[in-house]
């Protein structure tokens, strides 16, 4: 059985040089952080090469100390293992990150949400940057959704139409999150069984790109599985409603 994703389950960087960034937690999928390797970068000489790893497994966030020459931090002290609560400060060199949990989100016929880095960086957000919170009931009650990205320099994406009514239609992105919808959002289009708001696709670098779905009527594919939160990376398709979509990164 496939483990469902968390409602909210994140890391928030609360002071550092990527202060404000939000980084999702995907079950089963580590997030390594490091100056100079891992998913996420950190530009901070108290920060080892590969430092420590983040993982979300049954519920739970877990970490490890990659035998950091400064240490990994929890709460203040100093650990090798730790399950990290929410709300739990860890400290890596100078930057400080606390940990969102939500709970799982109930299975439903329509869910109200459905909800990879390079030296490029990892995430750029927007000068001002406010997380604000949707009435929208189509889409996710995670401010994940409300941060606004800035695509990582030297960083190119692009999504094609393959199949579909738009077949043909090259979409480029423009800024690290684009969202998928019937005629609405930065990838509009006309297929009359993709939703208002129906998926959105975040570019937190060449390594770290998620797709999720937006509580859809009719599901979002990757590479032909309906996903609620994933992964993906360049060359993969996206499916909404009878429309294919290809997505294509390059530096």
């Amino acid at each position: 059985m496939t483990e469902r994703p968390l409602e909210s389950a994140f890391l928030r960087v609360v002071s550092g040089v990527r202060e404000g960034l939000q980084i999702p937690l995907v079950p089963g999928q580590p997030i390594t952080i490091g100056r100079k390797r891992g998913e996420l970068l950190l530009d901070d000489p108290l920060v080892s090469s590969k430092h420590c790893q983040v993982t979300l497994k049954d519920g739970q966030v877990q970490l490890q100390d990659l035998g950091s020459t400064n240490g990994t931090r929890v709460d203040g002290r100093l650990v090798q293992e730790a399950v990290l609560q929410p709300g739990s400060e860890l400290a890596i060199g100078v930057t400080r990150l606390v940990v969102h949990l939500g709970t799982e989100l109930p299975h439903r016929e329509e869910p109200s949400m459905r909800a990879s880095p390079s030296q490029l960086g990892v995430a750029w957000l927007l000068d001002g940057e406010q997380t604000t919170a949707t009435s929208d009931r189509s889409r996710p009650p995670s401010d994940l959704i409300g941060q606004d990205l800035r695509l990582p320099p030297g960083l190119n994406a692009v999504v094609e139409v393959v199949a579909g009514l738009d077949a043909g239609k090259v979409f480029r992105f423009n800024r690290g999150n684009v969202s998928i919808g019937r005629r609405q959002g930065e990838i509009p289009l006309t297929d009359i069984e993709v939703s208002r708001h129906h998926a959105i696709i975040e570019v937190f670098g060449r390594e770290m790109i998620y797709l999720r779905d937006l509580g859809s009527t009719n599901g979002t594919y990757h590479n032909g599985r309906r996903i609620d939160l994933c992964r993906i990376q360049s060359g993969d398709t996206v499916g909404c409603g009878k429309t294919i979509l290809r997505l294509q990164v390059s530096v």
